[in-house]
């Protein structure tokens, strides 16, 4: 009798434990249909579905922040003439954004941004914009931009970033695969050790790659923004093509990781997606230019 007992109160306390986590299963995936339709927004000009949660009062201190934290740890370039075209450039296409977006209800947003550009005396090949316009050129990109139109090529790439708000909506892709991990964690808890190993390594690397594909999603998206961002500024858009394949002519063969796992699209595949993009940026350019 008495195992009879223990017996039911074992079958009773596993069903507990079984109803516990599913509820737990149904208040996470609550919680991500919650946020997917709380937090879906439209970027502007490319028409783009984007899921973020973060939003610019929570992220843009923390970049002014960093970004002068970098300049006090970094070498500003003594080169006047190199570093008066970067800011004349960033602030030509600064300008066509904030006309943008002031004369298509972002006036809020256009407020928000601290417009920076510093060149850094440095021989590395990159240039980046934190959230809120803060802008970084490094001397060593500057061969590979080779003249003004190839300075707002990255400029306008750069700049358009910030002004789709990847970096924003990186953290919250961060954030769902945090929610995500507890997920797999709750389903393979009665698993046998091997099975659970099994499911956490598919879901880590297909988490990973998932992430790295809304990071060339972004890029993909900044390219296209970024030529449209030159036009309208003035410059012209066939430098953006030409950049690339200077890029493309200075990478070392064999060096550069396979397109799959890459956060970047292939130097080819960007060359031929800019060519390709070109009469629909001159149109876009020409719909939104404001005079």
């Amino acid at each position: 009798m008495l195992n009879l007992l223990i017996k039911i109160e074992f079958v009773t306390l596993n069903k507990k434990q079984q109803l516990k986590k599913c509820k737990m299963k149904k208040i996470i995936s609550l919680t991500l249909v919650l946020l997917f339709v709380i937090s879906c927004s439209t970027v502007p000009i490319t028409g783009r579905k984007r899921i973020n949660i973060v939003k610019d009062a929570q992220i843009l201190p923390a970049s002014f922040a960093q970004y002068e934290g970098f300049l006090k740890e970094n070498k500003i370039s003594s080169d006047l003439k190199m570093t008066n075209e970067v800011q004349s450039v960033g602030l030509r296409i600064s300008k066509a954004v904030d006309k943008f977006m002031r004369a298509n209800s972002m006036t809020t947003e256009a407020d928000s941004y601290r417009w920076e550009f510093n060149l850094i005396d440095d021989p590395t090949v990159n240039a980046w914009c934190m959230p809120g316009g803060k802008v970084v050129f490094y001397q060593g990109i500057l061969p590979i931009c080779a003249n003004t139109d190839g300075v707002a090529a990255v400029m306008g790439h750069e700049v358009a970033h910030a002004f789709a708000k990847h970096g924003q909506e990186r953290m919250t892709s961060a954030y769902g695969q945090q929610l995500g991990g507890i997920a797999v964690a709750i389903g393979t808890n009665n698993k046998d050790p091997k099975a659970q190993q099994l499911w956490n390594t598919i879901y880590g690397v297909g988490s990973q790659i998932g992430m790295l594909a809304y990071s060339r999603t972004h890029e993909t998206e900044a390219d296209k923004l970024g030529m449209v961002f030159m036009i309208m500024a003035g410059y012209k858009p066939q430098e953006a093509v030409n950049v690339w394949i200077r890029m493309s002519q200075r990478a070392s063969s064999g060096n550069a990781p396979p397109e799959f796992l890459s956060t970047h699209p292939s130097n080819e595949t960007r060359i031929a997606n800019l060519k390709a993009y070109l009469p629909t940026a001159i149109k876009l350019a020409n719909k939104y230019n404001v005079r």
